[in-house]
């Protein structure tokens, strides 16, 4: 599968808590429409000016407070009068500025209307010289250094109106993330959706033309898409859309696409989270995110909602491959079961779910009316691989000499996403050096770092150096003797990731069966490198540590799996995941199993080490043209060995014979 544009983001910000995404989700309605009947969504701005308006209007009342009810401002000839007429009760002195109270309360001298008062302040002159304190002493008013009133200052009136605001408003954000927290993100603020306008169908980006490489899935999901599109057509007849549909495959077949396409292709909007965004550590916050996804799917139904790796909730409960007591997991799994069940066909939602790990689900989920359908969405042939690097490079300037075909067969086994990362790799080394074309050349060594790894700058004695070629020699070799091996594409010394040599073979076209004769051929390959060394040099070293656990990946899955054993017979005996004995399985049936893989091993390596002395004139011809080349590809490699390429058979032309699944 492929993909070229990327998922449209939420234009909503008010959506940006929730924990999903969405696409195709219609335009809102501009706050304060008539008749939405609705609040409006939450706004800093509109809190921010409303908190400045309110603190600017307390702050202008406490200081005219403070000008109204201090003491009035007088001359200071006022003051000698009432100080000769005896009217003064007591002054405060704070330098020159003098304050006081009067016996009896006075009129204001410039006043009208019967204004008085009994408080005032004044200032004397420097350069008075007459005798104030001591006529005020004689009079008996009682003189002090302290002012009548403290009066506060511009930065008292400040914080004391300030301060309140800023503890409100510490102790409201506060409760509103503990809500938050409770809610997982779903409660508080901005969490109200307005009034919604309709659908425009331009805005999904992703349809069944972005999708390549798996038509038969396709046409299994188009039946979702049809209802979607004409439901009546179904209802006429009493027929209701699946409830749901389960894409199950592995990991970067392209499952998410497929949904998103489907969405896209009825025009209906589209709900994606992943399982894991629904888990939290409060009880009930994944269920109570579960019933608003599916609430606002129905308000805007038709619609599609997609959980991604499902598997992370829907786990089966109890059994060999429950997770373990997990109350917020069960009772997230419970209410997607509630909601899905809840479903009565017309509403038109369709709830389509990716994993990988299908066979690990809990059978309530894949009972008919929750996934009706389960979709296996396996990796692209040989066509639909051309097919996904053509919907891949529509936006890649290619050379006249790139042959996407050629690539296609190149890249057995690869999936969508390594497809897509492919091509990027290919545009990056073109882009590195200032090309304004992507050539064949581009893709090859995209290839080679993709399935080699990059290589690194090591400087390697000639001693070991030697030994590797010997070893990637040994690989060759056995895997050209072998009958009806992959042929081998590129032996390389170079190192690259944490190999110090590779060798590379593949198939020429897509197999999906190995017989045991094959897989034994597998086996002496990768045992190839060790055999080579103890020809040599009689010694085995570290550098076939990757080469035994592989052979001996095969040989047990031979064994345990496939009933590639006379004396274990056909049988399963080792599961693909759990502990056997929680099958049944014996300790001796186990022991048994690892004799034979013991059996397997020890032949092959046998074999390996006899082919390799035969053909030891070959094997220095191939460490030969290494050491010169350091990276030899297929034709080289056959000449080198002076071998001759075996000729390419059709796969409908092959000979029947037994086969077993992809190790």
């Amino acid at each position: 599968m492929a993909e070229q544009k990327q998922g449209q983001q939420p234009r909503d910000e008010a959506d940006k808590p929730k924990p999903w995404r969405t696409e195709g989700v219609p335009d809102d309605k501009p706050s304060g429409a008539s008749g939405s009947g609705e609040r409006p969504p939450f706004s800093w701005r509109r809190f921010l000016l409303t908190s400045a308006l309110i603190y600017l209007g307390l702050f202008g009342i406490l200081s005219i407070q403070d000008s109204m009810t201090g003491p009035k401002e007088v001359a200071y000839t006022e003051f000698a009068k009432q100080v000769q007429a005896g009217n003064v009760k007591d002054v405060y002195a704070r330098g020159d500025t003098i304050e006081g109270d009067l016996k009896a309360a006075a009129p204001l001298p410039e006043a009208s209307g019967g204004e008085t008062y009994t408080q005032f302040t004044t200032e004397r002159p420097t350069w008075a010289d007459d005798q104030l304190y001591a006529e005020l002493t004689k009079q008996g008013t009682i003189v002090s250094a302290k002012p009548v009133t403290e009066q506060r200052g511009l930065l008292a009136n400040l914080l004391v109106s300030l301060l309140p605001w800023v503890l409100i408003i510490g102790l409201w954000v506060w409760l509103m993330r503990r809500q938050a927290q409770a809610m997982g993100g779903m409660g508080g603020m901005g969490m109200r959706r307005k009034k919604s306008a309709p659908v425009d169908p331009e805005k999904v980006r992703v349809t069944f033309d972005d999708v390549a490489g798996i038509d038969e899935v396709e046409n299994e999901i188009a039946d979702v898409v049809d209802y979607l599109k004409h439901p009546d057509k179904y209802r006429a007849l009493g027929a209701r859309a699946p409830k749901g549909v389960l894409l199950a495959g592995p990991p970067g077949t392209g499952k998410t696409l497929l949904a998103r396409a489907t969405a896209g292709e009825a025009s209906v909007p589209f709900f994606s989270a992943s399982a894991s965004e629904f888990i939290e550590m409060i009880v009930g916050v994944g269920a109570q995110r579960v019933r608003e996804l599916f609430e606002e799917a129905r308000k805007l139904a038709p619609a599609i909602i997609f959980i991604d790796e499902i598997d992370t909730i829907g786990r089966a409960r109890g059994g060999s491959r429950a997770m373990g007591g997990h109350d917020e997991r069960e009772q997230t799994l419970n209410q997607i079961l509630t909601e899905m069940d809840g479903f009565s066909g017309s509403e038109g939602v369709v709830v389509l779910a990716a994993t990988n790990r299908a066979d690990v689900l809990d059978p309530a989920l894949l009972r008919p009316g929750r996934f009706d359908r389960t979709i296996m969405v396996h990796a692209p042939d040989a066509k639909g691989r051309v097919q996904i690097l053509r919907v891949h490079t529509r936006s890649v300037p290619l050379a006249a000499d790139v042959d996407l075909d050629a690539m296609a067969k190149a890249t057995p086994g690869m999936t969508g996403a390594e497809l897509a990362n492919l091509v990027n790799e290919a545009a990056l080394l073109a882009a590195k050096a200032g090309q304004q074309q992507v050539t064949m050349k581009d893709f090859s060594e995209a290839l080679e770092k993709v399935q080699l790894g990059a290589a690194r700058n090591v400087v390697m004695p000639e001693q070991e150096r030697r030994r590797t070629a010997f070893h990637e020699a040994g690989h060759a070799l056995l895997g050209m003797l072998q009958p009806g091996a992959d042929p081998v594409r590129k032996v390389s010394i170079v190192p690259r990731g944490r190999a110090l040599g590779v060798t590379l073979s593949t198939p020429e076209s897509d197999r999906y069966g190995y017989d045991e004769d094959y897989l034994k051929g597998r086996i002496i390959g990768a045992l190839g490198g060790m055999a080579a060394e103890e020809v040599v040099y009689d010694v085995i070293t570290t550098g076939a540590e990757s080469d035994l656990e592989n052979a001996t990946a095969i040989a047990r899955q031979m064994v345990g799996r496939w009933g590639m054993s006379e004396k274990v017979g056909p049988v399963t005996i080792l599961p693909s995941d759990g502990d056997p004995r929680m099958m049944g399985i014996s300790d001796k049936m186990l022991s048994t199993v690892d004799e034979e893989v013991r059996r397997i091993i020890d032949e092959c390596y046998g074999r390996a080490v006899d082919q390799l002395r035969e053909h030891r004139h070959q094997l220095d011809g191939i460490v030969t043209a290494l050491l010169d080349a350091e990276t030899l590809d297929e034709p080289e490699i056959y000449a080198a060995a002076g071998i001759e390429r075996p000729r390419t058979i059709p796969a409908d032309q092959e000979p029947a014979r037994a086969t077993v699944p992809h190790p």
